[in-house]
C-alpha cells in the first residue's frame, strides 16, 4: 500500500516539484510523530531534548530552536562538502514548525504516566519511521542529522559508525540536559528504539534505504533551469 506514494525519478521539474511535496508531507506527519514522543512526558529524544534545552533557555519555542540546530548541522555539512539535497532544507524547517503546530493546537495532552507515555511514544516512533520511509522516497536528500553522521563515520575510520552515532547522539542529550531538557526513560527508548523500528517499518513496506539514489542540490537546481542534468 505504501508502495504507491513514490513518484517517478527525478528527471523533470514535475516529478521534483511532486517528490517536494511528497517531502514536505511527509515531514509534517513526521513533525507529529516527533510531537507524540515529547508529549509523551517520559523523556524526549536526544536531539529534543536539545532543542527543548534551547527553548527553555532561550524563551523560544521548540520550533524555533529545532530549526536553528538543524541549519546550523545542515550548515556543518556542507562545510564537510557532504552531498546536499533540497529536501534537506525542507526537513529542517517542517519538523519543528509542524511541532509548533500541534503544540498550538494542543492536539495530545501530556502524559501523567509511563503506562500511557511509553505506547504514546512507540506510536510516535512507528510515524516517525513510515515517514521517514515516504520521505527518502523522494529522492532529495537525508536529513541534516543523518548527513553528519555519516560524515563524521567516514571520518572517523576505524571507528564502527554505530558508536558515532551513540557519541553524537549522547553530546546533544548531555548539551540539552544541562540546558535543562528533559531526559529519562523515555530518551532511552528513542536511542535504543528508533533504529529497529525503522528497519521493521522499512522491511514492512520493501524498501531499501541504501539504494535510493539521492539528488545533489546542483543538479536539482539544473533542471529547474532547463539545463541538461550531469
Amino acid at each position: 500500500m505504501f508502495r504507491n506514494f513514490v513518484v517517478k525519478e527525478n528527471r523533470t521539474t514535475r516529478a521534483i516539484v511532486a517528490n517536494m511535496f511528497l517531502a514536505t508531507i511527509s515531514l509534517f506527519v513526521n513533525g507529529f510523530g516527533v510531537y507524540l514522543t515529547i508529549q509523551a512526558n517520559i523523556g524526549a529524544g536526544p536531539w529534543d531534548v536539545l532543542n527543548l534545552g534551547l527553548s527553555n533557555t532561550l524563551g523560544i519555542l521548540y520550533g524555533t530552536a529545532s530549526v536553528a540546530v538543524s541549519y546550523a548541522i545542515l550548515g556543518i555539512d556542507i562545510a564537510l562538502k557532504e552531498p546536499i539535497g533540497i529536501a534537506m532544507f525542507i526537513d529542517a524547517f517542517v519538523v519543528g514548525k509542524a511541532v509548533d503546530l500541534f503544540n498550538k493546537l494542543n492536539v495530545v495532552h501530556k502524559c501523567d504516566s509511563l503506562w500511557t507515555g511509553i505506547p504514546v511514544m512507540i506510536i510516535g516512533l512507528v510515524i516517525m519511521a513510515y515517514t521517514q520511509y515516504t520521505y527518502m522516497s523522494a529522492s532529495l536528500g537525508c536529513g541534516p542529522r543523518d548527513t553528519l553522521l555519516v560524515a563524521l563515520a567516514k571520518r572517523a575510520k576505524k571507528i564502527p559508525i554505530g558508536i558515532v552515532s551513540i557519541t553524537l547522539l549522547s553530546l546533544a542529550t548531555f548539551i540539552g540536559w544541562l540546558l535543562g531538557g528533559p531526559v529519562g526513560i523515555g530518551t532511552l527508548i528513542c536511542a535504543f528504539a528508533t533504529g529497529p523500528i525503522m528497519q521493521m517499518a522499512f522491511a514492512s513496506v520493501k524498501f531499501n534505504a541504501t539504494k535510493v539514489h539521492h539528488q545533489h542540490l546542483a543538479t536539482t537546481i539544473k533542471i529547474f533551469m532547463n539545463k541538461e542534468a550531469a
